[in-house]
């Protein structure tokens, strides 16, 4: 699967998904976003406790998108619909990134940035597929009983982007890892060296920031060095009432130079 031609992003898709772009990243601004949700980011700007700006996140969030109000719906399909907040979302993809919630992140990415997903239960070749038909099902179960889902994953992203900038001023890359068993969910595109592939990231995927931890998913550990511009989400930025995965982080994909190591 390539990028498609169009997306709701300040950057084009082949730009997006290119080496070039993960070795000098610039700001990827969706469409209206942070335009539209100015009134959060002028409260976030005056505080200073990130645990705080994490919790009038969670409450903007909640009363944008009516999150709090489902227990009046009378229908319970209602009720269901608007108590499906990001962060259900989230926790299905901390539990299996195949999942329908895994399918509504990568719908996401597709939609926002033109990245379709390479990979859901199976390689994805082409949207003609079989497999893209059945990520296309899987997507459309998980978005079904949400309010707004896409809308409520831009303002993620920003937010997100938002507290790096803020806690990490001046950093542009980090040292990310990720444990694998094959290469079944990436495309090997060219060996640059001994250890050292370009490889076709999935649309989205997760890697971590303790490479002990990454040992823990594979034989296998990939190492790169990952755009804070690329951070769909990381734990560790929203308090640990609302969402306990700290050291996941969910990057958008593309091609990336990696390190292959191997245990022994």
């Amino acid at each position: 699967m390539y990028p498609t031609p169009m997306n709701r992003c300040s950057l084009p898709p082949w730009a997006i998904a290119s080496r070039h772009y993960n070795l000098q990243p610039k700001s990827l601004e969706l469409q209206g976003v942070s335009h539209s949700s100015r009134l959060l980011f002028d409260r976030l700007d005056r505080l200073d406790d990130p645990e705080a700006r994490g919790i009038q996140f969670h409450d903007f969030m909640d009363v944008q998108f009516q999150l709090h109000q489902w227990e009046r719906e009378e229908k319970l399909s209602s009720r269901k619909s608007i108590k499906n907040s990001y962060l259900r979302f989230l926790r299905g993809w901390l539990f299996d990134s195949n999942s329908p919630e895994g399918a509504v992140l990568k719908g996401w990415a597709e939609s926002r940035l033109g990245l379709p997903p390479t990979f859901h239960h199976m390689p994805i070749k082409d949207i003609d597929s079989e497999a893209y038909y059945q990520y296309a099902v899987d997507r459309m179960k998980g978005s079904a009983r949400t309010n707004a889902i896409f809308q409520q994953l831009d303002l993620l992203y920003v937010y997100v982007q938002y507290e790096l900038a803020r806690r990490f001023p001046g950093e542009t890359h980090w040292k990310l890892y990720r444990g694998i068993y094959d290469f079944e969910e990436h495309q090997v595109l060219e060996k640059l060296e001994k250890n050292r592939v370009l490889l076709r990231l999935n649309c989205l995927n997760s890697f971590t920031d303790d490479f002990e931890r990454a040992w823990e998913f594979g034989s296998r550990v990939l190492e790169t060095s990952m755009p804070l511009t690329k951070i769909f989400f990381m734990g560790g930025l929203l308090p640990k009432s609302l969402f306990k995965g700290e050291g996941e982080v969910i990057v958008i994909g593309g091609e990336f130079e990696v390190k292959v190591l191997t245990g022994g």
